[in-house]
């Protein structure tokens, strides 16, 4: 689930925790990236046992149905498939994702009300209106009134709510879980260890974040001394700490990760730049790395391995 964006996100992030508060030290930065890193597929297990949740709301919506005095034809012929379907169980009797759940606690402070008034709003949208009216469903039928609900509820204030509540790290995240969420639900009904698929790899985890992490907090010195040159009409001390955070980054990946394209590296600083810091930094870090990148090019200090690396 992880991207290499995502993590470089997360890194830059404790570095600019490191540049605001000099008592931290390197086994606290790695500690907060490790928990970070699971914390993206924490909101995943906590996301899909709310979905759970609400959809089991449905067997209580049956309960007051057939507990009326008046029903309507509607509440006659009500039936709760929502949970009760082949596909909504495979999660609900899934030994190994409940204990998952467990693990993470998700399934802690999960207030009735609130799943009641996420599944009530979900109960008068037509996509809801129609599944019920239909008959011989089928898991596709199932997986896709699922998928409903999910994008309901991720467009919903209170289950957005519940999440930021729990997790600071959501709207970074965000587009990943979502797309997570999406494939599982679309892979339902569900079988073997699906969650595996979702869980941080050594390969992203270890050995590109905790490696950029280390070699950017270790080299920090050096890599500033080569940037500082390269800064014409700029004052080092006056670039935003934000840019030269990523400025560091991009070049301790060129540096030190041959198996990056350069020009990999240059557009993924350009893009985060867009979102983490100010309206002209993009423009200011293209132009500093590309000169960096063609001085270091020269002296033949950058080193990549394979095609198509280096442009």
């Amino acid at each position: 689930m992880l991207s290499r964006r995502s993590v470089r996100i997360k890194v830059m992030q404790l570095l600019y925790m490191l540049n605001r508060d000099e008592q931290l030290a390197f086994p606290d930065l790695l500690k907060g990236y490790n928990d970070g890193i699971w914390k993206t597929y924490e909101i995943y297990i906590f996301q899909l046992h709310l979905l759970l949740k609400v959809a089991q709301y449905a067997e209580k919506d049956a309960e007051i149905r057939a507990a009326k005095l008046l029903p309507s034809d509607e509440d006659k012929t009500f039936s709760p498939h929502l949970y009760s379907n082949s596909c909504t169980q495979s999660l609900a009797n899934h030994v190994a994702f409940l204990n998952i759940v467990a693990q993470f606690h998700a399934n802690e402070a999960l207030d009735e009300d609130q799943i009641r008034r996420m599944y009530n709003a979900f109960a008068e949208t037509e996509a809801y209106l129609k599944y019920l009216e239909q008959d011989d469903l089928t898991d596709q039928d199932h997986a896709k009134i699922l998928l409903e609900l999910y994008r309901f509820l991720n467009a919903h204030d209170l289950f957005i709510e519940m999440t930021e509540d729990r997790y600071n790290n959501w709207q970074d995240d965000e587009s990943l879980v979502v797309g997570a969420m999406k494939k599982t639900l679309k892979a339902m009904p569900l079988e073997g260890e699906f969650y595996k698929e979702y869980e941080p790899s050594d390969e992203t985890v270890r050995e590109f974040g905790e490696q950029l992490l280390r070699k950017t907090c270790q080299e920090d010195q050096v890599l500033f001394e080569l940037i500082a040159p390269n800064l014409k009409n700029w004052d080092a001390d006056r670039v935003a700490v934000l840019d030269m955070i990523m400025i560091k980054m991009a070049l301790c990946e060129l540096l030190h990760f041959p198996t990056i394209p350069t020009k990999v590296t240059l557009n993924e600083y350009v893009e985060i730049s867009k979102t983490y810091s100010t309206e002209n930094s993009k423009d200011f870090i293209n132009g500093i790395l590309d000169r960096l990148m063609k001085k270091l090019l020269k002296e033949e200090k950058i080193v990549k391995e394979g095609r198509g690396l280096i442009e």
